[in-house]
């Protein structure tokens, strides 16, 4: 702890993140379950990458975007765990003050690019399945990158202008997060300074990197449900609706659990489910994202088909 300038508070320099702490016989079960979560996250969003990069045939849009998608998802991923899995094993929960506002940069500017890319991704589909004549000519290569470049971009506008408000809050005690990562509300809750430009910053934001997103992809959805419900044959419906309902369940299951999170009233009983619902959309999501929305695709599954045995090759 410091003492800070001109001030009769004494500032402190680290948080205690207590994570699962409250369950100290569960350690090490939680640490080879994080540890398996994040070992299959990262092979399966890696190997993703590596296969909408090297395979010509998976060189379309909506592959595009998936590649982003588990990108993002990567560096999500190694966001949160890593610290986790090393106060699990280590015991040392502890993070600098500095160290807890780097983390929530990262968190936040991936969590808000997944909310657009997922809008993005919606509305890819909705044009392949509602204006499939239109579809090559409106997803151009071109309005591709627009779309991925403005989803990072607008993140990392809105995080960068959060973080600069978060910044300027002091800490003088308690220290201590409930929490196992820096997420947001939990640090505020801390200040001993005035916390209402971060509360109204975050707001702003989260009615409009959730809320707007969010209707944009649901309705995206009823057009390509009604589209589906008009096709004539049983089988094209099924192939229709093969396509978009892995995409429906990973929307849900992240925007379902970040409303909750940050739109609800931040009270004490709230807490804990929020503990939990936050580890839906941190290592939840990024788990589920390639193994239903990617690795049950059919071109997916052929595209490793064709690529495994040429890196059997190289070992």
């Amino acid at each position: 702890m410091e003492k800070a300038e001109g001030e009769n508070h004494t500032s402190i320099t680290e948080f205690i993140l207590l994570g699962f702490g409250n369950l100290p016989g569960l350690q090490i079960l939680f640490f080879l379950l994080f540890l398996g979560i994040y070992i299959v996250t990262m092979a399966a969003n890696m190997l993703i990458v590596v296969l909408v990069v090297t395979d010509q045939h998976l060189h379309t849009p909506m592959y595009f975007f998936l590649g982003n998608l588990s990108c993002l998802e990567i560096c999500y991923s190694s966001t949160i765990l890593p610290r986790l899995l090393a106060s699990l094993l280590t015991g040392d929960r502890t993070i600098s003050v500095t160290g807890c506002m780097v983390q929530f940069y990262w968190f936040g500017f991936l969590a808000t690019a997944e909310c657009y890319m997922l809008a993005v991704m919606s509305y890819d589909r909705y044009l392949a399945i509602c204006k499939p004549l239109r579809y090559s000519t409106l997803m151009n290569g071109r309005f591709c990158m627009q779309l991925a470049a403005g989803s990072w971009l607008i993140s990392l506008i809105f995080i960068s202008i959060l973080i600069s408000f978060m910044s300027q809050l002091d800490f003088c005690g308690p220290n201590e997060i409930d929490h196992f990562f820096c997420d947001l509300t939990p640090v505020t809750n801390l200040s001993c300074s005035d916390t209402s430009l971060v509360t109204l910053a975050t707001l702003i934001f989260s009615s409009i990197d959730i809320i707007l997103p969010f209707p944009l992809t649901l309705s995206s959805y009823v057009y390509i449900i009604a589209t589906i419900l008009r096709i004539p044959s049983t089988i094209g419906k099924q192939k229709a609706f093969s396509t978009c309902s892995s995409h429906l369940i990973v929307v849900s299951v992240f925007y379902g659990t970040l409303i909750t999170v940050y739109m609800l009233p931040n009270t004490r009983a709230l807490r804990a489910p929020n503990k939990v619902f936050s580890f839906f959309y941190t290592v939840l999501t990024p788990l589920i994202n390639p193994l239903i929305y990617s690795l049950k695709n059919k071109e997916v599954n052929e595209a490793l088909r064709r690529d495994l045995p040429k890196c059997r090759l190289f070992l």
